[in-house]
């Protein structure tokens, strides 16, 4: 019912989102209204397959779910080379590689579900008390997880009054940034939730804390570095994977300040994905939502004290403070989750995190001088050609990566400490 009136109320949407576009453009209102219609159905496609997945995770097989992730990107790199750079209306053939990537996400996981004898014909049963229990959970963990998207649809609401490129900019920021946090945060937090949930179940409370404290461990050895390297060398990066063609040095510069501004809230960000578990296990949805509004409101405050003015006294890139807005929000949101779980008592930090922390923060001190001294000025980056560009950033991230975790093996932490969940004593 929410993709049909989606794409019934297109225009009211983008206007309602994005009221900028009318008056800058009617032509590019109505581009985007036209966009919307094609790609308004992927929610219905992606919202099965994200059912599928997690019914396919609660039976232990998180092969499928990780791989179909990658299809839309398959799809949309297919969509992009052989299509699109021939088409003249490019944005709507890449609406339709949006709307055929879901449908390819939905088919590939079909068969899988269908092995497991779990497919059959709906029906309407709503007296028993697994789908009532499931509907009181359900609400207030729908809203919950939507903040970040509400949060998005609030700074592309402001960026829409900004300059020409601005919701680009920081579009192609938030995907360097999601890179990292998909590869590993949101990836080790759809592996604990079946074993946060087994030990709950269990009234494991030692199991439980062990693999919750096992994860933030990892989770603080991981996303550090990434969060660092994006900081110092954003430009270099920015450049390597999208300057080139309509994308030129202005849009490389501006999309690597928002990128900068991500980066320091990509802990936080990787923190949540692994902490909001500790309350789903116990079939807690409702003080996750309480936290994200709060989180919310904390970048709805930044957005009007800060953003809105530095944009109206013609600050140079004001799409930037709106990343930096989300960053700061996440920050709160990770602070209010750690802090009411360990109030409850559901997890008790185990020995070792103090000197834990200083290592890896002086591991990181070391490899953002390495990379300052290996990258040099954006310049020098933006008059490579592409394939010299990506051999060096290569260069880059391999030698940041190398001095890492050599500084980390030098001060004494050993992949044995965090490469298997600990077995909880007692």
């Amino acid at each position: 019912m929410v993709t049909a009136v989606g794409v019934l109320a297109a225009p009211v949407l983008v206007f309602m989102f994005a009221p900028g576009f009318l008056r800058q453009s009617p032509e590019k209102f109505q581009q985007a209204v036209a966009m919307l219609h094609l790609t308004f159905p992927y929610l219905l496609f992606i919202s099965l397959t994200a059912l599928f997945s997690g019914v396919l995770n609660s039976y232990g097989r998180f092969a499928v779910p990780a791989i179909t992730q990658s299809l839309m990107n398959v799809v949309m790199i297919v969509f992009t080379a052989w299509l699109a750079a021939g088409s003249r209306n490019p944005g709507l053939v890449m609406s339709l590689g949006v709307f055929v990537a879901g449908l390819v996400q939905l088919a590939f996981q079909l068969p899988f579900v269908a092995q497991l004898k779990l497919l059959g014909w709906p029906r309407w049963r709503p007296a028993l008390e697994g789908v009532r229990r499931i509907g009181r959970l359900m609400l207030p963990g729908i809203l919950g997880s939507s903040m970040a998207q509400v949060s998005l649809l609030i700074d592309t609401f402001i960026a829409s009054f900004l300059a020409t490129g601005s919701i680009a900019w920081l579009y192609y920021a938030d995907r360097l940034m999601e890179f990292p946090l998909g590869v590993f945060s949101i990836a080790l937090a759809t592996v604990i939730l079946p074993g946060l949930s087994a030990h709950h179940a269990s009234q494991s409370r030692a199991s439980f804390t062990a693999t919750l404290d096992w994860a933030l461990r990892l989770t603080l050895l991981l996303a550090t570095p990434a969060a660092v390297a994006m900081l110092v060398i954003a430009g270099p990066l920015t450049a390597t994977i999208l300057g080139r063609g309509a994308f030129n040095g202005r849009d490389v510069t501006m999309t690597s300040y928002a990128l900068m501004a991500y980066a320091g809230g990509l802990l936080g960000m990787s923190l949540v994905k692994v902490l909001a578990p500790g309350y789903f296990a116990r079939q807690d949805t409702r003080t996750p939502l309480r936290m994200s509004l709060a989180s919310l409101a904390v970048n709805v405050l930044i957005n009007l004290l800060v953003v809105a003015p530095a944009a109206w006294r013609g600050y140079r890139a004001p799409h930037a403070l709106l990343a930096l807005s989300t960053s700061a929000s996440a920050i709160v949101n990770t602070v209010l989750l750690w802090r009411g779980l360990h109030r409850a008592g559901v997890w008790r930090p185990a020995r070792g995190w103090t000197p834990l922390i200083a290592r890896v923060l002086a591991a990181n001190v070391a490899m953002a001088a390495l990379l300052a001294w290996l990258a040099g000025d954006l310049a020098g980056w933006l008059a490579l050609s592409p394939l010299h560009r990506a051999a060096r950033c290569l260069g880059c991230i391999a030698a940041g990566a190398a001095g890492y975790f050599a500084t980390l093996l030098l001060l004494g932490v050993r992949y044995a400490d965090v490469a298997a969940v600990p077995v909880a004593e007692g």
